[in-house]
Parts: structure tokens; C-alpha cells; sequence
């Protein structure tokens, strides 16, 4: 009777680890499929992206990744065709979502003032926080014009200039510390950078 049962046990077994690897192996074929057009699709996101925070810009692009505060920040700063800084897009992401973290594009004219955002990866509650995509609603524009020097970039509820979305107090303070830190970026870096 044991070695019954030790037979049903290994043909178990064996049976087991054969679906594991079938299933290892399909999930492997799945993701060689789908990683080239998923990573394309990104890439073609980002380009957009840039070429909204980045109105009117017609000059080449130089990419720098930056280190702020122990994270990887893509900088595109941005070129006339004679050489003048035009500004510069900051790939920027905040962790502070309620989603956990998505990210941003933010466009900074010479002087540091935005001229327009853009969200690149966002997962927050359909119908509250992802207002804060541009096809939700208008909460996104406020940023636009506005130079972070002067427009404090936090909620008018803990003090700052921002209109929060209204029950979704906690993306919008998101929002408001992902442009901070493209801000903060583009200050130290790309700033000094533009005037050597």
C-alpha cells in the first residue's frame, strides 16, 4: 500500500513540475512578444510627452541623467539650432500617489518657468485622482505659465498655490512634489549647466 502511495506521490510530483515548466516557458514566450512593442509604446509616450511640455521647440535634444537625492532623473535639455538654451523636459515621478508612484513630464522654458506637464505613467482611482490626466480634467493647466520661484507648489490646503482635485487631496500633493522635483532638478543641473 506505501509504495502505492509513494508512486501516486512521484507521478505527482512529476506531473506537477511538468505544468510548472509548460507554464514557466509560455510566460517566457508571452513576454519575448510582447516586451519590444510595450517598450516602444513607452518610448513613443515620452517622445510625445516632450514634445508637449516643449511647445514650439524646434532645435536638438541633449540627455543627461541626473542624481537627485539617490534617484536616476532623465533631463532633455533642449537647443535652438544656434546654440541657445531653449529649456529643458524633466522625466520626474513622485511615490507619493495613492497608487504609489507615477510619473511626469515637465517642461521648464530658460528661466525655469513651466510651460507645460504631461503624465507619462499614472495609476490612481478612475473617477478622483486621475484627473490629474489632462483628458480627466483642466487641473494640470494651473502649473502652465507658472515660475516655481514665486508659485508655491503645494495645495492651497497645506499652504500653497494648487487647486487640489477635489477628493483627491492625495494625487494632487503627488503632482504638486513630482513638478517640485523636476523643478529642484532643473535648477541645480540644468541651470548651471545652460550658463557655462
Amino acid at each position: 500500500m506505501t509504495e502505492k502511495k509513494e508512486a501516486s506521490l512521484i507521478k505527482l510530483v512529476v506531473v506537477l513540475t511538468a505544468i510548472a515548466l509548460v507554464a514557466g516557458l509560455a510566460l517566457t514566450g508571452v513576454y519575448a512578444l510582447t516586451k519590444g512593442p510595450i517598450d516602444l509604446s513607452q518610448k513613443q509616450k515620452k517622445d510625445k510627452a516632450l514634445n508637449d511640455v516643449l511647445p514650439g521647440f524646434t532645435g536638438t535634444i541633449s540627455d543627461t541623467v541626473i542624481n537627485y537625492e539617490g534617484d536616476d532623473i532623465l533631463v532633455h535639455r533642449a537647443y535652438e539650432k544656434d546654440g541657445t538654451f531653449f529649456g529643458a523636459g524633466v522625466e520626474t515621478f513622485t511615490k507619493k500617489a495613492f497608487a504609489g508612484r507615477f510619473d511626469l513630464m515637465v517642461g521648464f522654458d530658460s528661466a525655469g518657468v513651466i510651460l507645460n506637464t504631461e503624465v507619462i505613467k499614472a495609476g490612481e482611482t478612475p473617477g478622483l485622482g486621475d484627473k490629474i490626466n489632462k483628458n480627466k480634467s483642466d487641473f494640470a493647466k494651473q502649473f502652465n505659465a507658472q515660475d516655481p520661484a514665486e508659485y508655491k507648489l503645494q495645495v492651497t490646503k497645506d499652504g500653497g498655490d494648487v487647486d487640489a482635485i477635489t477628493a483627491a487631496t492625495i494625487s494632487s500633493r503627488a503632482y504638486c512634489d513630482a513638478v517640485q522635483r523636476a523643478y529642484n532638478v532643473f535648477m541645480k543641473e540644468v541651470k548651471e549647466a545652460s550658463n557655462e
